[in-house]
């Protein structure tokens, strides 16, 4: 049902950003990534970006072969990003760093930054599997629950015919502590040569993940999806498209997963509140 009702939605933000007209969108707005201006929102350097932007970008790089990753911080991202002096790496080290969260985008108004609009790990996927089908491009899914990936791969397989899927992997628990299982995953990564990587591991394991090993990977783009593969293999049902615009995602994902994410969404993102009002404070007393 996920993939029926969003089919509409992923097919008009494509056609939107004009992603049928060959190359020429590329050759007029493709830059570099340090071509965009950034913007801080509570210590993290967000990209000014929009989707048509950030996917000239991931044309380019798997154009030019350049191996590089894309994070999206959303709201547990930046309080993680307060303390986490790894995550800081992550975040200096990225490609692109879009927006994942309406409170984002609300929160980089309020403090005079304001971003263009929400780009999330979940928001991208679908877009690029639509975009991949269309230009031929590679893909490869690791992560998720154990028959997840292979599941969305197979959805997508009959929503995208030609979608080329050259791989789908989900690791045993504790596998970042093996290292004959990394070196598997490498191995097999690198076998399939894919062009995009989408990695749904959790935060902050996929970022870290992906920042240890994308070097050693010969993919273009790696990005981190979080639940995604759920969303698209329909074990988990994604927030309606009108609560993603509002900002009630959290509230959805909180109803469908309370045992799990109660505490993430009812107790430490309240930290997010205080970040904001502090970070507020300081701009009216200069």
């Amino acid at each position: 049902m996920y993939m029926i009702k969003e089919k509409n939605y992923i097919s008009k933000n494509i056609n939107n950003h004009v992603l049928t007209g060959g190359d020429k969108g590329n050759t007029q707005m493709a830059k570099t990534c340090q071509g965009y201006s950034k913007k801080n929102v509570l210590g993290i350097d967000f990209n000014d970006i929009i989707l048509a932007e950030v996917l000239d970008n991931i044309q380019k790089n798997i154009a030019e072969r350049q191996c590089g990753y894309i994070v999206t911080p959303n709201v547990d991202h930046i309080i993680l990003f307060q303390k986490d002096t790894q995550y800081q790496e992550i975040c200096r080290g990225a490609t692109l760093i879009l927006a994942d969260g309406m409170p984002v985008i609300w929160a980089s108004k309020l403090l005079g930054a304001p971003l263009p609009e929400k780009i999330s790990g979940s928001d991208l996927a679908p877009i690029l599997c639509e975009l991949s089908a269309r230009k031929g491009y590679k893909m490869f899914f690791l992560g998720g629950r154990t028959g997840a990936a292979l599941r969305a791969k197979k959805n997508l397989e009959m929503r995208y015919p030609g979608i080329q899927i050259v791989g789908t992997y989900s690791p045993p628990i504790g596998f970042e502590n093996d290292t004959d299982e990394k070196q598997k995953i490498i191995d097999m990564i690198n076998c399939a040569e894919p062009d995009l990587l989408l990695v749904g591991l959790g935060t902050p394991k996929q970022e870290k993940w992906i920042k240890q090993h994308y070097r050693m990977l010969t993919v273009p783009i790696c990005i981190g999806v979080g639940a995604t593969f759920e969303f698209l293999a329909e074990i988990v049902k994604r927030a309606p498209i009108w609560m993603q615009r509002s900002g009630l995602e959290w509230f959805w994902r909180l109803l469908m997963e309370p045992k799990r994410l109660w505490k993430r969404y009812l107790i430490n993102d309240m930290q997010f509140i205080w970040l904001l009002l502090k970070e507020k404070s300081k701009h009216l007393l200069t």
